[in-house]
């Protein structure tokens, strides 16, 4: 990863607090670590756990956002860091398979994908309906289907990366404390935190990046601006000996081409063919909340691949998952001080889309938190930006 700014001789070295050890957490705290700041990082389960937003298997990183070209900056900037931070670390946790998205013509969210990535130099090709099918016979196309393919993009092993993350930031002198953080009832200005393990931990400056978690510590804040929501993934088996599911043969896959709402990753890691809706579903409680699939979403994801995956549909579920979106909104991210205690920050929003961007949200978060750099003030990420009912704009 290029080298972000070190701590200025006129910037203190400071104690700060991460709460919250998901990507979003990690990042900020490496980030801040790798300034040579002291830094706690404080998780209930540690990084990459199953209650976790961040915890799931694999999570998609894509130039491709339609018009917003916040977000495909963004998203660019994260692909280098997490691509230089996998080398360094020696893992590959990283998948290049191509990101493939299907469209009908006259999408607009393709059409502006396309504007964006090209006037970006984001490599892509758009395939024709009859390219698609040379190229995956195994994926059943309406003859009219356009397609966009991404061939930079792919797959993070989204819980080992977190993991990973958080490993290396110990390595370089963190320090990780696995326990909930209790929050004052009133805080203006905020000394410390008690943990559940009886810890007192103190700081110059905290950071709440605690996902679903954000609305239960700070209800009056962001109690009715975050809508943590159940979000249900299968994974289907492959015909035995058939390698036309798994890379480099199937990319991940994102699906315009009916309704909005349905996507994909091919067979990594022998762990199966992975179907995930992306429609927000009902609300839940990551503390409470059973994670057991629906039987009903199961027959739905089957009637998906009677139609899209013909040679999957009879194939048997080998695995299933309930994690959880914690949207804005609008799906913006928040990243802002908190409007009544100066040294709080609070820091997410980023479900459903956010993983990938972890590296950006760090650098962003670390820079204005310590103030020894200053990135421009990206309004979307204000509090005062997020509202009480949820229209969803980012994808």
């Amino acid at each position: 990863m290029a080298q972000s700014t070190q701590v200025s001789s006129t910037s203190r070295k400071r104690k700060i607090a991460v709460i919250g050890a998901g990507v979003f957490g990690a990042w900020t705290a490496y980030e801040l670590q790798r300034q040579e700041h002291d830094v706690t990082l404080v998780d209930a389960w540690g990084p990459g756990n199953a209650r976790s937003s961040s915890g799931g298997e694999s999570r998609i990183i894509r130039a491709g956002y339609g018009a917003d070209e916040l977000y495909s900056r963004m998203a660019i900037r994260s692909l280098e860091c997490w691509r230089e931070f996998f080398t360094q670390d020696g893992r590959e946790l990283l998948k290049q398979t191509g990101v493939l998205w299907l469209a009908m013509p006259g999408n607009e969210y393709a059409a502006r994908t396309r504007e964006v990535l090209s006037r970006l130099n984001v490599s892509f090709e758009e395939l024709s309906a009859a390219q698609l099918k040379g190229r995956y016979p195994q994926i059943r196309c309406a003859p009219d289907t356009t397609a966009l393919f991404e061939p930079k993009g792919g797959a993070l092993m989204a819980r080992q990366a977190v993991a990973a993350v958080a490993e290396n930031f110990i390595r370089i002198g963190g320090r990780l404390v696995i326990a909930s953080a209790e929050l004052p009832t009133i805080i203006t200005h905020l000394d410390t935190v008690e943990t559940s393990t009886g810890e007192t931990i103190r700081a110059d400056v905290f950071v709440f990046a605690c996902g679903p978690w954000l609305p239960k510590i700070f209800p009056e804040v962001v109690g009715d601006r975050i809508f943590p929501t159940r979000q249900e993934v299968i994974f289907f088996g492959t015909p035995q000996g058939d390698e036309s599911f798994a890379p480099p043969a199937m990319p991940i896959w994102i699906d315009f081409s009916r309704t909005r709402g349905m996507y994909g990753f091919p067979d990594l890691e022998s762990r199966g063919f992975k179907v995930a809706f992306d429609g927000h579903g009902p609300a839940f409680d990551a503390d409470t909340g059973d994670r057991l699939v629906d039987s009903e979403r199961v027959v739905q994801a089957r009637a998906y691949l009677a139609e899209r995956f013909p040679a999957l549909a009879r194939m048997p579920v080998l695995e299933s998952r309930v994690c959880q979106y914690e949207n804005t909104s609008n799906g913006d991210f928040l990243i802002d001080r908190h409007p009544a205690a100066e040294n709080v920050w609070l820091v997410g929003g980023g479900s459903g889309h956010g993983f990938k961007h972890g590296p950006a949200v760090g650098e962003y978060t670390a820079a204005r938190v310590t103030g020894a750099a200053t990135p421009p003030v990206e309004p979307r990420f204000s509090l005062l930006s997020k509202r009480t009912i949820q229209k969803r704009a980012v994808y």
